[in-house]
């Protein structure tokens, strides 16, 4: 049997193949499925990828499997594992962080202002895959940023370092960059005047960066080999599918639970009315990830975040069930303490991404003020992820998260319609649209439309 294309997505636990046919046509599909379990600790993560094939192949009932494309994502050695360091919180730290976290980084330590000696070790031993520095906006401050990438050239050295900070420092941090023999990579100002976040060339360059440099799985190498395009970061490929759907559809935000992290991926730029009073701008495209919530690995710190109320209404056998949960739960008792576990981690991990709106009283009289991402414009709310892609009550877990009212969380309000991406294809989408946009958003709206 010939296929169009494969995607591959090689996870830190499970490698997954999707196969899909007539991507130039009117009518694209997903053949089928295979998975396996991810063979970073072998050696070699393409023994992973074929015995996934290989699965594919006894869904297909074909001896022979043919393919005109291979495409990939990663997440395999835990991900793109990233430093960020920047002038102000608020402001050059918060753009850069929201570049690496669209980009689908795992962000391993933030700062702000010049970097300490605490800080060089902790960077140190994190041995992050990619360094990120910001700072001053364009024609502004300039010594933070020179110092801080100095220091990190000097004593963390063979790690690439973006520089996304002020333009003026371009040619005194080539000079430092050649003393030091340091990789740099240039990308416009993500912060490049006050209130204007100029994220996306960043997101670019760190993707870039990341397929060319920063895949250290063993094996990785063959899966270049293999592939036709760019290994994108599975988040990030998450993120493209997102910023796709919107552009067809409507504003929307996608959650993606999982056994470790819960990610939320949201595209819009909220309501006029909130904008106006909002403190500091956001993103258009922004994630947030979540390492401590997860329904399998993490389950006893989403625990451990709940009253004791809401433990004993939802969670009334969750000693058995911490000790002897599977990954996959199996029994309708076990079922359904997942469930609670993933809407709580849906709660939490909106509750963390969403912004508030706050009331204060001034010499003026009352003034109230929005910071943090506005979810009330979103009309579509997507479920991806193992927990809600395959959970009997996945649409009934994010129904809930909507608000009737607006009143302090700028949560989706119950005008969200609640989708789920049923073939759980979102990252091999996000993947497939930089070939094959159109067929990826057919592929996305039949996913959602199905019932399976």
């Amino acid at each position: 049997m010939k296929v169009d294309v494969l995607v591959a997505e090689i996870g830190s636990t499970t490698t997954a193949v999707n196969a899909f046919n007539g991507l130039e046509s009117a009518n694209p599909a997903l053949i089928g499925q295979g998975v396996a379990p991810t063979s970073v600790e072998s050696g070699d993560v393409t023994v992973g990828l074929k015995e996934a094939i290989d699965d594919l192949k006894e869904k297909l009932a074909t001896d022979e499997l043919s393919w005109d494309h291979m495409f990939a994502s990663s997440s395999a050695a835990g991900g793109l594992s990233m430093t960020v360091h920047g002038l102000v919180y608020d402001m050059t730290v918060r753009a850069a962080r929201e570049a690496a976290l669209g980009s689908g980084a795992v962000l391993r330590h933030v700062t702000a202002g010049k970097l300490r000696r605490t800080d060089i070790v902790k960077i140190q031993e994190i041995s992050p895959n990619i360094i990120l520095i910001a700072g001053g906006v364009d024609y502004g401050e300039r010594d933070t940023a020179l110092y801080n990438f100095e220091m990190i050239a000097s004593k963390v050295p063979n790690i690439p370092i973006i520089y996304a900070g002020n333009i003026e420092n371009h040619e005194e941090i080539r000079l430092i960059a050649e003393e030091f023999g340091t990789e740099v990579f240039y990308v416009e100002n993500c912060y490049p005047c006050i209130d204007q976040l100029n994220v996306e060339p960043t997101r670019e360059v760190i993707q870039d960066v990341f397929e060319k440099h920063i895949i250290h799985s063993p094996g990785m190498e063959k899966i270049h080999e293999m592939v036709d395009s760019t290994i994108m970061p599975t988040p990030g490929a998450v993120m493209q599918a997102a910023k796709i759907a919107y552009e067809k559809f409507e504003d929307l935000v996608v959650f993606d639970v999982g056994g470790a992290t819960t990610d939320v991926h949201s595209v819009t730029e909220g309501s006029p009315a909130i904008q106006m009073i909002m403190m500091y701008p956001e993103p258009v495209a922004k994630r947030t990830v979540e390492g401590d919530l997860g329904v399998f690995v993490n389950r006893h710190n989403i625990l451990s975040q709940l009253t004791e109320h809401e433990l004993d209404e939802h969670f009334p056998d969750r000693e058995y069930y911490l000790e002897n949960a599977l990954e996959i739960p199996t029994d309708a008792d076990e079922i359904n303490f997942v469930e609670n576990l993933a809407e709580a981690c849906c709660r939490l991990a909106l509750k963390r991404h969403a912004g508030t709106m706050t009331e204060m009283y001034t010499a003026h009289g009352r003034k109230v003020t929005a910071q943090g991402k506005d979810l009330t414009a979103v009309k579509i709310i997507i479920g991806t992820g193992g927990a809600l892609t395959r959970l009997p009550h996945r649409k009934e877990i994010l129904e809930r998260l909507r608000v009737r009212d607006v009143i302090k969380e700028l949560y989706p309000t119950t005008d969200a319609v609640v989708k789920i991406d049923h073939d759980y294809i979102m990252a091999s989408l996000g993947v497939l649209s930089t070939e094959f946009p159109e067929a990826a958003i057919l592929l996305l709206q039949k996913s959602m439309e199905s019932e399976a």
